[in-house]
């Protein structure tokens, strides 16, 4: 097949073109650099013309209250253009539980975006992930001083980018789930846990303090970032870490 995979230079999205290529596939890679824009829908008709599945993966450069705008318009865009190519197949990522934690904005404007695509006229699939590995060095920055990291103990699972990609390379190669899946790692841990496991890795001796008021998973009631019933990838974080 064809595939069109928008903000295909990133992390995950370089990730998933290389699979699908190795898979037999013509996957295209396409973003602000190779001169696609979501938000003006510049380069979008020439993206997607033949494709037989799109996949979106971009996201909002902020995690604030600008964040529901930006999807909202380029979802708009991409199915919009995707409609007029005669497009067979849009899918997108997401968060594992995204829709329980509406006090977050950039939470909430993922949820926008699955329902923005859930209730279109193309065959869909939403790939829903549990937390990065790779953005654990991100949230520990969030909350940290020279001598401490103080983080929640909010329960999360994290999952390998790499996994990830093999994930929706797979999703994108089907047919339509016209649903959500949900991929996670194979552990879980609490936040501050995590980070003290992160940390005793690096060789930083900053004391982890547990508190439930730091940073944004602070905001997560609850394991709702978790899902025991998803399917597991096989990374581990130790394994990952070293």
């Amino acid at each position: 097949m064809k595939i069109a995979v928008i903000g295909g230079t990133g992390l995950i999205g370089s990730q998933v073109v290389k699979n699908l290529t190795t898979a037999g596939h013509e996957a295209v890679p396409h973003s602000k650099s190779t001169g696609v824009d979501v938000i003006s829908s510049q380069g979008l008709d020439e993206a997607v013309a033949g494709a037989d599945v799109v996949v979106n993966l971009t996201n909002s450069p902020t995690f604030d209250d600008a964040s529901p705008a930006f999807f909202q318009t380029s979802m708009d865009n991409l199915l919009a253009a995707a409609r007029r190519n005669g497009v067979g197949h849009v899918v997108i990522l997401s968060i594992v539980g995204t829709d329980q934690v509406p006090e977050l904005d950039y939470y909430r404007a993922k949820t926008l975006q699955e329902n923005l695509l859930a209730a279109g006229s193309i065959p869909y699939s939403i790939v829903r992930a549990t937390q990065f590995m790779e953005f654990m060095d991100a949230v520990l920055s969030w909350t940290a001083d020279s001598d401490t990291v103080r983080l929640p103990a909010t329960p999360i699972q994290p999952i390998a980018a790499k996994d990830v990609s093999a994930a929706v390379a797979e999703v994108a190669a089907g047919a339509p789930l016209n649903g959500i899946r949900n991929i996670a790692g194979p552990e879980i841990f609490t936040l501050d846990e995590l980070g003290r496991i992160t940390l005793a890795h690096k060789g930083d001796h900053r004391t982890v303090v547990t508190d439930p008021s730091a940073g944004m998973f602070a905001m997560v009631k609850g394991d709702v970032l978790t899902d025991r019933n998803a399917r597991l990838a096989t990374t581990r974080y130790a394994d990952w870490l070293s």
